[in-house]
């Protein structure tokens, strides 16, 4: 794990240290030429991007006031959302300098996105990150570019949704080839939609919601197997931070040697004991951006919803998959060659922060799911749906929010680490 731990830290600093070099004295705020609106808006962020990328899709709510940005340069990913138009406040994590810097990485481009598009594994004999008869080292990884870099088709679009498309071909750590087709279909969620989600009623609120239909289908010749390996949908969230945001993951309960582990935590080394702390039912995990490391939950253990609540602003999170089932198998990341690549988690979340140097690259925090291990007979296709919520209301509407989906109160969340 401190192997781990160090080749993390390896691929930070040659993005900080990139971005560094590319900014060439420009100030991001100098490149947006739209002054009604600061940073950390929305309107500020829209702005940027339609600056930066030929082509932003921008869905909108009637009253203009539920929105997302998204962009087909950047695989269909939503990149920022709000809940009180341009004036709201700016949802997803965007790497302004990186994105200024115009400069492309071999290895990752950290452009940000409130949510984005990946497939897994990253690590093990079945890993896609690394190339075959390569050691799991950081010299030899690599992000695919279509996933990274490469643009994805938009194939329809209306006034509340866009429909993108890519053909992919790569072969995995083991040598097998796999020629898949990806579509990414974004919805813009209305109040109707929301609240029959969730079951909601009798409770006031402000939200902006999208979903992701992520459908991965086998156009190749042969099926896809545990022997030769597979492959999964990964769908992850980053998202601004502040000093008081805490995720809060339900859980289902029962004894270790029935359902495992609460929580995984052994990622990139044991998270600190006042950072991550867990009851029978619930795991809460800091996630103000200050301190790296990462969680997750097994099939056993995760439910169909993990969440944050920023104290400081008022925001409820919810994030929203179908419920996992305890026999579906997930892919192992794991840089190593591994006895179980079938025993990964289902739901994670990542909490940036510095490294040794005080250098970072956000900050930011990620809610994050992924799909069971894919295996697909010629031309069979299996979609992963992903549903992103922020509510914003009275800390008593916010608070039957939280009972009803995460199982707590926000003075539990409040007080887990007191």
């Amino acid at each position: 794990m401190k192997r781990e731990l160090n080749i993390f830290c390896a691929v930070i600093v040659l993005i900080i240290v990139s971005c560094k070099n590319d900014k060439k004295d420009v100030k991001t705020e100098a490149t947006v030429k739209e002054k009604t609106f600061i940073k950390g808006t929305f309107g500020y962020d829209k702005s940027f991007l339609k600056q930066h990328y030929k082509e932003t899709i921008v869905l909108e709510s009637d009253n203009k006031k539920a929105s997302i940005v998204i962009s087909p340069e950047l695989q269909g990913r939503v990149m920022t959302s709000s809940l009180n138009g341009d004036a709201g406040m700016s949802f997803g994590w965007i790497n302004h300098d990186l994105i200024t810097s115009k400069e492309v990485n071999n290895k990752f481009n950290p452009f940000g996105g409130e949510e984005r598009f990946w497939l897994g594994p990253e690590g093990g004999q079945f890993s896609i990150f690394f190339k075959p008869n390569t050691t799991f080292d950081f010299e030899n990884w690599q992000v695919p570019s279509f996933i990274d870099t490469d643009p994805f088709e938009v194939v329809a679009q209306d006034a509340n949704s866009a429909l993108f498309k890519k053909d992919i071909t790569f072969i995995n750590h083991s040598g097998t080839e796999f020629n898949l087709d990806v579509n990414r279909k974004i919805v813009l969620l209305n109040d109707a939609e929301i609240a029959n989600n969730l079951k909601l009623s009798d409770v006031a609120y402000t939200a902006v919601a999208y979903e992701s239909q992520n459908t991965v289908k086998n156009i190749g010749e042969k099926a896809w197997n545990e022997d030769s390996g597979l492959v999964s949908i990964w769908v992850l969230c980053m998202l601004n931070p502040s000093p008081e945001v805490t995720v809060v993951a339900p859980i289902n309960q029962g004894s270790e040697d029935e359902l495992g582990l609460k929580v995984n935590d052994n990622y990139f080394g044991k998270v600190e004991a006042n950072r991550l702390t867990s009851t029978e039912q619930t795991v809460f995990f800091k996630a103000d951006g200050k301190s790296r490391g990462k969680i997750g939950l097994s099939p056993k253990r995760a439910t169909k919803f993990i969440g944050s609540y920023d104290a400081k602003n008022k925001i409820l999170t919810i994030l929203e998959i179908e419920t996992p089932k305890k026999t579906d198998k997930y892919v192992n990341s794991a840089w190593e060659l591994q006895e179980f690549p079938f025993s990964g988690d289902v739901i994670n979340s990542y909490n940036d922060g510095p490294l040794g140097d005080a250098e970072q690259m956000g900050p930011f925090y990620e809610l994050e799911s992924s799909s069971p291990a894919l295996a697909l007979k010629p031309n069979e296709s299996q979609t992963h749906v992903q549903r992103m919520y922020h509510f914003s209301g009275t800390e008593h509407h916010l608070d039957i929010i939280s009972k009803q989906l995460l199982k707590v109160s926000l003075q539990d969340i409040q007080t887990a680490f007191q």
